[in-house]
């Protein structure tokens, strides 16, 4: 759809600055409900599916009820949901009156439940009724009232209650909006993982959001693709599919989980034509048995994220074209690939409109294939975070010297491709060299028999620190630390193979599934660890008793 068949005049002086109706939700909402009403927007996973113009008339009765509520332009409501239509419709009405849309992760409980909830101010809470409970256990602060989702009869609140479905006014009660909504205002608070401490909560414009996959960032997506997402909506990869689909006039397909095996199943079932393999997803897909319903379907574009060695494979075996990113909550991807790229473990190269450099611990740039922390800044105002709710401390740490500090090392080729290094947090020296964490796990992972892993520091004997992994395997799979230890010999550079190896049913996670290297290393070497060099000598000595 071309700028005249909308109806284009500059909003703005500034060229950077899209018009109000290809960034604000509800300018964009209201300009593709006109313009193609009967549109499919949203499709979920029971093959329920939503138009533009039913999408927005659903919005605006929530919206209207929402304002009876009490609830302003600039206002913070929280919503405690699993995904869902409830989930979606709250969000675009939240924003649909220019109020702030404050998701929480719906594994949140006791002090971290009660710490985001009192960093959000949020006075009105949309919540799951399941999870009304955990609210009796914790000092609700600021919040006054809640929405719960439910038509069967609440057994206990610690706030007065009303019901979701009872929120629905007639559009025409509609009131007007104090001001326009602009680019810049805050749409959304969204709370980190807190794998070090207390999550901390992003300030995100509305430009923040189309910057970090709009039509101009993520180019290869179009109008008439849909994106399949499976992230929860608490997460950035859950809450923005359905905005960045929408900026393009497109849809969306939102599922409640990640399924290894109905995976291809349910994207044929959607007509999704883009999907996002975060993490272990595309180890899990790889690794499971090859069937013919994996190249049945309309996928054309996986994100990868980060690139496998198996992306070439991956490529070939499913038909679908590879791309990868580097991106957080805070920025707005930065590091973009070209289809299929071909240098091994890359994230891409700098897009157009950010610049990037790689530091030392005194923000001075290092040479050419030394890893430094990658530092980022837009020539688009407002296009990342606009800080930290109520942190003004942790805002102007990570913002320091006018470069947002992402916390990550990478290093960069003399052709200009950047590459994953490790959280500067994470790093591991042995032996006088550094160890990236990340270069560990992708090796290990490349083991058949591995699900997921983690590569951690533990303090040597000797001095500076070990390697220690900690595994799961495939399920129904055993490891043999011996065999993957040999395995890892073969792949890897002698002070990089681990020294301990740990084996788990299942990896400690955050609420949105990070793994907690922090417990982790809190742990250290437990009874169960293997130790590469406490075996070698129990051999020697064999050996020697032979």
């Amino acid at each position: 759809m071309s700028d005249q068949e909308v109806g284009f005049k500059r909003d703005f002086a500034d060229p950077r600055i899209p018009n109000r109706d290809k960034c604000v939700l509800r300018y964009v909402l209201d300009k593709w409900a006109d313009v193609k009403p009967e549109d499919t927007h949203i499709v979920y996973q029971d093959g329920e599916a939503w138009s533009f113009s039913e999408v927005r008339a659903r919005v605006r009765k929530k919206a209207s009820g929402l304002q009876k509520l009490g609830i302003k332009q600039g206002d913070r409501v929280a919503l405690w949901l699993p995904n869902g239509p409830d989930a979606i419709v709250a969000f675009y009405a939240i924003n649909y009156i220019g109020a702030i849309f404050v998701p929480f992760n719906t594994a949140y409980k006791g002090k971290l439940l009660a710490h985001v909830v009192a960093n959000s101010a949020a006075k009105v809470m949309i919540v799951h009724p399941d999870l009304i409970e955990r609210l009796t256990e914790i000092d609700t602060a600021n919040l006054e009232k809640l929405v719960v989702t439910t038509d069967r009869a609440v057994q206990s609140s610690p706030l007065p209650y009303v019901r979701f479905d009872e929120l629905d006014e007639d559009e025409s009660s509609l009131k007007p909006l104090e001001r326009p909504i602009d680019p810049w205002d805050i749409q959304a608070i969204i709370y980190t993982s807190g794998t070090t401490g207390p999550s901390k909560g992003v300030l995100s414009s509305y430009l923040h959001m189309f910057s970090n996959a709009g039509p101009e960032t993520w180019h290869m997506v179009g109008e008439h693709d849909r994106y399949l997402t499976v992230a929860p909506i608490f997460h950035i990869g859950g809450m923005l599919p359905p905005f960045v689909m929408l900026a393009r006039g497109a849809s969306v397909a939102i599922i409640n989980e990640f399924s290894t095996d109905r995976f291809w199943e349910i994207a044929k079932q959607t007509e999704a034509t883009v999907i996002f393999l975060l993490g272990v997803m595309a180890s899990f897909l790889m690794k499971r048995p090859a069937t013919p319903e994996e190249r049945d379907h309309k996928v054309r574009i996986a994100f990868m994220v980060p690139l496998s060695d198996d992306s070439t494979a991956f490529n070939e075996r499913f038909g679908i074209d590879v791309y990868t990113i580097f991106n957080m909550t805070e920025i707005s991807s930065p590091i973009i690939s070209e289809p299929n790229p071909k240098k091994r473990g890359t994230c891409g190269k700098v897009r157009p409109g950010v610049e990037v450099r790689l530091v030392d611990e005194n923000d001075c740039e290092v040479p050419i294939g030394v890893a430094g922390e990658m530092l980022v800044r837009t020539d688009r105002p407002w296009a990342m975070n606009s800080g930290y709710n109520a942190d003004p401390e942790a805002t102007a740490k990570a913002w320091r010297n006018g470069w947002f500090h992402t916390g990550d090392g990478f290093r960069q080729d003399e052709d200009k491709y950047f590459y994953f290094v490790d959280r500067v947090k994470d790093s591991i020296r042995r032996r006088g060299e550094n160890i990236s964490s990340f270069e560990v796990e992708a090796e290990v992972c490349s083991h058949p028999d591995v699900r997921e892993v983690a590569a951690i520091a533990v303090p040597s004997e000797y001095s500076e620190d070990e390697v220690m992994i900690v595994i799961a395997p495939v399920p129904g799979r055993t490891i043999d630390p011996v065999e993957l230890s040999e395995f890892l010999i073969d792949k890897m550079p002698y002070f990089m193979v681990p020294r301990y190896i740990r084996i788990m049913d299942n990896l400690p996670k955050t609420p949105s599934e990070k793994v907690l290297k922090v417990d982790l290393r809190t742990e250290g070497i437990t009874a169960d660890t293997w130790d590469r060099e406490a075996a070698k000598m129990r051999v020697k000595r064999e050996r020697f008793a032979d």
